[in-house]
């Protein structure tokens, strides 16, 4: 760099003293007078104080100031000056091109900082849109570094986040040195001041709070510059703060609402049914004037509400092992129509009233999935289908194979979903503006179906036409050779991050690979 910088300075005072020669040489062609040389001689001197600043300028005026007592003073071709005439234009000469070479230098020092600032100022207004342009304050943190080294054209970038106790760096390692000075600055020791002048560090402030330092390499920004990157960056670490305390906050309160819930939920959905069992139990003890008809009546009452009790516990299970955020895929080769069918044969008690239509379009080659967490995920859409058809009605379940994966739908011919309802309806505890007083559930069944899809590595969407029925359409990816090894998929890995996974069961069920002829299934 300083071989480069000499080089230039020496290229310069060559270009100026051939310059000049070559004036001298114009000048003595052309039989020019004294006055004639001496304002060609000054705008000479003037262009290279504009061009190349006050020293080079100095050069000039001394070399032209030689030319012109030699060529054009008499006695010719002479250092020699007689008489005072000579004296008073000769140091006019000088004395004219002194005071402007300064004034031109000056003007040219104060263009180049009125550029110089106003390249600041568009990039401080870069730095701003950029910043303002990221909407995940977590993120922009982490690419801070990267985003000031690229605007302003920096070596290295480092920022110390005291919150955190993390160093973000735009490349490489943070040497220990600079760990330790930025930590030291963030406990009110030495707040700004170069380092070995390699590095420039500046704390970064929130009011009378340090919340982190920065550093940067070279040393090149002024005061004011550096002043004002620290404080956008201090910006941006407290509205980063804040995001976060409000995410907190939002989650706390999240938790308790949904804690609320489902306490709420439970409450209202375990006491009626234990109403109806204590009830009918109530009336066999006292068997007072019962006949054989009513006994079953009151037996039935009691195994229907029992059953609906193990359902509600067991979706509550399920939630449970949702907010575990974690679940195990066990995928084995199956064939899709042995899984739909024994999906239907499990929810044979609730589709008895309906005609289910059953149809795998294509081969039915064996694919690998987990049969055991897509029979759920069919036992909660079939069982949420008949729930919401009238009595005689058609409930289609298909699968077929794309180029998308392995895609599944059910499709219903009751009553439709609210539009209305369609954003919320899988979320947790959802039940629908209708459905929630008309139909028994838990509002967890489609939430539980979403979560076991996205641990596949699928997802699932609803369309629905109000008054003519609802079709759900899911999909996992096909897989028809056997995998490396059994996947583990949490929330961040999933395509569409809707909810929390499920947690495989740990009892053992039976194979769904010879599952008994499901109640009017067609095909």
């Amino acid at each position: 760099m300083d071989l480069r910088a000499t080089a230039t300075r020496v290229a310069r005072v060559l270009a100026a003293s051939a310059a000049a020669a070559a004036t001298t040489l114009v000048l003595t062609r052309l039989h020019a007078n004294s006055a004639e040389a001496g304002m060609v001689f000054l705008a000479l001197v003037v262009w290279s104080a504009t061009q190349a600043g006050p020293w080079l300028s100095l050069y000039v005026t001394a070399v032209c100031a030689l030319a012109f007592d030699f060529f054009f003073l008499p006695p010719f071709r002479s250092l020699r000056i007689i008489g005072a005439q000579g004296w008073v234009a000769l140091a006019s000469f000088l004395v004219c091109s002194v005071i402007v070479s300064r004034l031109a230098a000056r003007a040219r020092r104060q263009t180049l900082e009125a550029e110089q600032r106003q390249q600041d100022v568009e990039r401080l207004y870069e730095l701003s849109q950029e910043m303002m342009l990221h909407e995940d304050a977590a993120s922009l943190i982490h690419d801070l570094p990267r985003l000031i080294q690229r605007i302003f054209v920096m070596d290295t970038v480092i920022l110390y986040v005291c919150e955190h106790d993390q160093f973000y760096r735009s490349t490489g390692e943070v040497p220990q040195g600079v760990q330790t000075m930025l930590r030291a600055m963030t406990q009110g020791q030495n707040p700004t001041g170069p380092v070995d002048s390699e590095f420039y560090m500046n704390a970064l402030m929130l009011g009378m709070r340090p919340v982190g330092a920065v550093a940067w390499q070279p040393a090149s920004f002024s005061h004011e510059v550096a002043s004002a990157v620290s404080a956008q960056v201090a910006i941006v670490l407290a509205r980063s703060m804040a995001i976060e305390a409000s995410a907190r906050t939002d989650t706390a309160r999240e938790a308790e609402r949904l804690r609320t819930a489902l306490v709420d939920s439970l409450t209202h959905e375990l006491r009626t049914p234990l109403t109806s069992i204590r009830a009918a139990a109530s009336t066999l003890l006292e068997a007072k004037g019962l006949d054989e008809a009513g006994r079953i009546d009151l037996i039935t009452i009691v195994d229907e509400e029992a059953s609906r009790l193990d359902l509600l516990i067991g979706e509550a299970v399920e939630m449970a092992e949702i907010d575990a955020d974690v679940v195990q895929v066990q995928r084995v080769p199956q064939h899709v129509r042995a899984l739909l069918d024994h999906a239907v044969e499990e929810s044979r008690r609730a589709l008895a009233r309906f005609k289910v239509d059953i149809e795998v379009q294509g081969d039915d080659k064996p694919a690998w999935f987990d049969p055991h967490l897509l029979a759920r995920v069919l036992r909660h859409l079939l069982e949420n289908a008949a729930r919401f058809t009238p009595p005689g009605g058609c409930i289609f379940l298909r699968s077929w194979r794309s180029s998308f994966g392995l895609e599944f739908s059910v499709e219903d011919t009751g009553q439709g979903i609210d539009p209305h309802d369609l954003p919320m309806i899988f979320e947790k505890f959802y039940r629908g503006r209708s459905a929630a007083h008309k139909s028994k559930g838990s509002g967890m069944g489609l939430a539980i179906t979403r979560a076991i899809l996205i641990a596949h590595g699928g997802g699932i969407k609803v369309a629905s036409t109000p008054g003519k029925g609802a079709k759900l359409h899911f999909w996992i990816p096909l897989i028809e050779r056997q995998p490396v090894a059994t996947p583990l998929v949490s929330r961040a890995a999933a395509p569409q991050a809707p909810t929390k996974p499920l947690v495989r069961e740990k009892t053992k069920r039976s194979s769904p690979k010879q599952p008994k002829p499901a109640p009017n299934s067609g095909k």
